[in-house]
């Protein structure tokens, strides 16, 4: 990750944390696919969908047990991701051009949009929300082994969101540069109204693991579960373990 000036911020809950924020964090997450259609009305108007084949996208259903927040600054947490693929939308096919841009330079076109991040905690929800604008909510988020196998499953006030099974298989070392594209008012996919959308650089730096067409996912009856099911969501498109550090930088706006 490019080197940033470090920021401390204080959230309303009183914890001050630095950015660029350092964490430690498990992962497990499904991709699977969608329809396109569908998903660039979920995204601010400066992004686009990237398109794997005509028609079709990507979501993934992403789980996190953190372990470490920065120098301890808050307790652990969990956290459930819905994440749409996407690119800044200049250009007749977007996701080229933002390729052209990540070979010329430090990463910031192909990344995900963070559509919904419920998470475990106040606080949690709070450095998400306040920081970066992510969508954050409080959520129970329960994170279970079953041998090689990871279980999520996601519920709140208004039932069942969602529950997510994946491989539990870190074995490589690697270091991975990415991006996460938000609103920055943390209210959403389809809340947007048209307002530019921020980037957050990503770095993750630990063991990782994967497996074509693996994991598995079941909706449950919750107002995100039947916004996700218009999205003609397809089969697992594979699954991906994560065990190590994962950074996040400061935000700046989309220019598309």
């Amino acid at each position: 990750m490019p080197d940033q000036r470090r920021a401390t911020h204080t959230l309303s809950t009183g914890q001050e944390v630095v950015v660029p924020l350092e964490t430690e964090a498990e992962a497990t997450a499904v991709v699977v696919t969608a329809d396109a259609g569908a998903a660039a009305e979920w995204l601010p108007d400066s992004l686009a969908p990237v398109r794997l084949a005509p028609g079709r996208t990507a979501v993934t259903f992403l789980s996190v047990d953190y372990r470490r927040i920065g120098d301890d600054a808050m307790a652990p947490y969990e956290e459930f991701g819905v994440l749409l693929a996407a690119t800044p939308a200049g250009g007749p096919i977007p996701e080229l051009g933002a390729l052209r841009r990540g070979l010329a330079g430090p990463p910031g076109g192909l990344g995900d949009y963070v559509a919904a991040l419920p998470v475990t905690t106040e606080p949690a929800r709070a450095l998400g929300a306040e920081i970066w604008g992510y969508p954050k909510s409080v959520a129970d988020v329960r994170i279970t082994d079953r041998g090689d196998r990871r279980r999520t499953a996601v519920r709140d006030e208004r039932g069942h969101l969602l529950t997510l099974d994946a491989p539990w298989n870190p074995r490589f070392e690697a270091a991975v540069e990415t991006t996460s594209y938000t609103d920055g008012d943390g209210r959403g996919a389809g809340a947007h109204g048209g307002a530019p959308a921020r980037r957050q650089p990503l770095e993750l730096s630990g063991r990782f693991g994967g497996r074509p067409f693996g994991g598995a996912y079941t909706l449950g009856h919750h107002p995100l579960a039947e916004r996700l099911r218009d999205l003609e969501l397809g089969r697992p498109l594979g699954a991906l373990a994560f065990d190590g550090r994962f950074t996040i930088g400061g935000g700046r706006r989309v220019d598309p």
